[in-house]
């Protein structure tokens, strides 16, 4: 089942703040969601995000419900008839992979959550549709998408030196550090276990500490739940 689900009938079931709601994006709102994003993440006026200020990207790559089925989602957060944020991911029908994009909130909004709910409809998503992998990246510029991660219990599996361009200081536009995480949706019995031979010893290394430490994570939070329960 490769058609996006129904965005409604998965917010049932989304850790969501009182008082708001998860709504589709609507054609006739696309302008007021680049000035929403204009207003609150001007950094994104040039890097990989920026398409979300171009109305062409909207018209070539982003869902409708009136519409074809394209791969950008778009998912608004609303308190009454307030634009309070919005989240977008993509999927990749090729590897069966979601992306978590963009998430953008208004400050008066920020502790509803924004990051956590759309870190919880990426999975439900990704789940939904039988994907096998869901993964973002979070710029080291700040740590609030690194925190947002890392709470939702994505891995960090690496760091990219300059992947992206952000806005720095008014004027100012240089490349930025970004930290990659990702949630293997498919069991073990799913995955290729790379065979020593097949890796250089830095290779090895890498891979030894980075997933024996993930492990070590899901161990110990899986005591700190049991302890609280």
């Amino acid at each position: 089942m490769m058609d996006w689900p129904d965005i409604e009938q998965l917010a049932v079931h989304l850790p969501l703040a009182e008082g708001y709601r998860l709504e589709l994006l609507k054609r006739a709102e696309v302008g007021a969601l680049i000035g929403f994003i204009e207003t609150w993440f001007p950094d994104i006026s040039v890097g990989g995000a920026s398409c979300y200020l171009r109305d062409e990207f909207y018209d070539e790559k982003v869902i409708f419900a009136d519409g074809l089925e394209l791969d950008v989602l778009i998912v608004l957060l609303k308190h009454g008839d307030e634009l309070a944020g919005m989240f977008s991911c993509e999927r990749d029908l090729d590897t069966l992979s979601v992306h978590a994009r963009l998430a953008v909130a208004a400050p008066r909004h920020r502790g509803a959550n924004l990051a956590q709910t759309g870190m919880a409809l990426t999975e439900a998503i990704g789940r939904r549709m039988g994907m096998g992998l869901i993964y973002g990246m979070a710029t080291l510029k700040a740590p609030h998408a690194q925190r947002a991660f890392e709470r939702a219990g994505w891995q960090l599996i690496g760091i990219t030196p300059g992947y992206d361009r952000e806005m720095v200081a008014p004027g100012v536009v240089k490349r930025v550090y970004e930290a990659v995480y990702t949630k293997v949706l498919v069991a073990d019995a799913g995955l290729l276990r790379p065979q020593r031979q097949n890796l250089t010893p830095r290779t090895q290394a890498f891979f030894d500490w980075v997933f024996a430490t993930h492990r070590l994570d899901q161990q110990l939070t899986t005591v700190q739940d049991a302890s609280v329960s």
